[in-house]
């Protein structure tokens, strides 16, 4: 679903790719397509939760971090050929009206992300308004820069993304 969406993945598809047989596909996820889905979204919630988490723990500065997450996301978005975007995006966008469940899933998702900027950017003495508004534009602008590379095949608008969303967080202190 990472690389073809909800709607160009079958299930099985997803069964052959995993070289599992339908009914245990449909044992363990008796929902179909739609829960595996969901689940498929919140491993790409976790996956990207640890990423941002360790951008975030391993500098001393919010604006280091985010930059230093962009730089990460952009390594695994070339070392995948330009494949594997963020999962999140890849696998709701579009399911607004035949899955609202993946849509509650994903904005659970993005939420979260903005909330761990959120709390560290407040962590750093960043008032409250600055910091929520802050973190909603770090996570969009990343987001939205992850596409941009893998559509151009060039980590160029993440690494300028990173770059300014520096600039940008360091602009509040």
């Amino acid at each position: 679903m990472q690389r073809q969406g909800y709607e160009g993945t079958g299930i099985k598809q997803i069964s052959r790719e995993a070289g599992a047989t339908l009914g245990s596909v449909y044992h363990f996820f008796p929902g179909g397509k739609q829960e595996l889905a969901t689940e498929a979204i919140r491993h790409g919630d976790q996956e990207f939760t640890d990423i941002l988490r360790e951008a975030l723990d391993g500098a001393d500065d919010p604006a280091e971090a985010i930059a230093a997450c962009a730089r990460t996301v952009a390594e695994a978005l070339r070392a995948s050929d330009w494949i594997d975007g963020c999962p999140v995006t890849a696998t709701s966008i579009g399911t607004a009206e035949s899955a609202p469940d993946l849509q509650r899933a994903a904005a659970e998702a993005f939420a979260r992300w903005r909330g761990l900027v959120e709390d560290e950017l407040r962590a750093s003495g960043f008032a409250e308004e600055s910091a929520r508004e802050l973190a909603h534009t770090v996570i969009s602008t990343l987001e939205g820069a992850e596409l941009a590379a893998q559509l151009a095949r060039d980590e160029a608008p993440l690494l300028i993304a990173g770059r300014h969303l520096a600039r940008l967080i360091d602009s509040y202190r």
